[in-house]
């Protein structure tokens, strides 16, 4: 196996020289239960979601052959993940202390696997579970987070709205050649004031943070996009809204990290423009209604990854069944009925008394 992952890495690295590779997956921050790698290889796009369930302790249904993520701590798991997805740019600078990788064909990726399997394993504990893309007005929340972030801005007129208000980031942050007079402008400003809401609603709630339940966060921002657009990537505005957004969010990994008691991981996704998915992985309503012509060679169906475990268990009662059945056949065929036996016992005593 450590062959065969070394052998994808090294075609994957190759991709990435021809010029495939230009986006980035990188760690903000991880616990020391969960061991990152620095070797710069290369991961494929849709199998992030993958590597945040492995980290979280959750299986997959295919075998990640990639080396950047070692074996951590099973028995310690992290409390939340946090991924943020920033699009229009496929490199940030990120502080010496963050891990990056090259993505090699960044196609569009969710990590609702991640949240289903936090629903289903702690749907009677307390997980909090945001997934939000503030520019698109698309939420999705579970657990705690529908009361943990009721007052969370996620329309536009509520982002717009909140930036005016005393307390928002306007009047602490320093715009340079930004402009608040600017749609474009505001669009991204209310992104980032998103992040620091985030994290000022999530402290009212502490307690949250050191329950056993795994909490997840996945943001979407595509407010340096809109400005790439506007104003060009070789604007004075793009180089400064690129590096107020390394500040927060460098700010936002730090606080989310600490809430957690240094037990979350941290991760960025920086993505120039999302490629088209793969066809290899969709399968059409009438592709599986055709029969015969879609599988000539009448081959099986791949079975689903719960088949080892069943079987397992069927197999391993059925051998403890088998054992029982020889053991209670030997002790029944070598028994004294005289002695081992209180019905015949109890039946001799009265034949004496008779």
């Amino acid at each position: 196996m450590a062959v065969r992952g070394l052998g994808v890495a090294v075609l994957l690295a190759s991709a990435c020289l021809a010029g495939v590779c230009g986006d980035e997956f990188s760690i903000l921050r991880s616990p020391q239960s969960v061991v990152f790698r620095d070797g710069g290889w290369p991961i494929p796009g849709d199998r992030i979601p993958d590597v945040a369930s492995l980290f979280m302790g959750f299986s997959i249904e295919e075998d990640l052959p990639w080396p950047g993520l070692a074996a951590g701590d099973l028995f310690h798991r992290p409390r939340a993940a946090v991924l943020v997805t920033v699009k229009g740019v496929d490199k940030l600078t990120l502080p010496a202390k963050g891990i990056s990788y090259p993505i090699e064909n960044a196609v569009p990726f969710s990590l609702d696997s991640v949240a289903n399997a936090i629903h289903n394993l702690f749907s009677e504990e307390t997980p909090v579970v945001l997934q939000l893309a503030p520019s698109e007005e698309r939420v999705y929340m579970v657990g705690k987070a529908n009361s943990v972030f009721e007052d969370l801005s996620v329309t536009l007129r509520q982002l717009r709205n909140r930036l005016f208000q005393d307390n928002s980031i306007l009047s602490s942050l320093p715009l340079n050649s930004l402009s608040r007079n600017n749609e474009v402008d505001l669009l991204f400003l209310s992104e980032l004031q998103v992040l620091r809401d985030i994290v000022t609603l999530l402290s009212r709630h502490k307690h949250l943070a050191k329950d056993h339940s795994p909490d997840l966060y996945s943001l979407e921002l595509s407010g340096l996009e809109e400005i790439g657009k506007h104003y060009g990537e070789d604007s004075q505005q793009f180089k400064d809204a690129s590096q107020i957004l390394v500040d927060t969010l460098q700010k936002f990994a730090d606080e989310m990290y600490n809430l957690y008691g240094g037990n979350a991981v941290v991760e960025m996704v920086a993505v120039k423009a999302f490629n088209s998915p793969l066809t290899r992985k969709t399968r059409s309503i009438l592709q599986s209604s055709q029969g015969d012509t879609d599988n000539p060679y009448n081959l099986a169906y791949p079975y689903n990854y719960n088949y080892s475990v069943i079987f397992n268990i069927i197999l391993w009662m059925m051998i403890g069944l088998a054992l029982a059945v020889i053991v209670i056949s030997y002790n029944l065929w070598n028994m004294d009925p005289g002695y081992d036996s209180i019905i015949y016992r109890m039946t001799n005593q009265k034949i004496r008394m008779d």
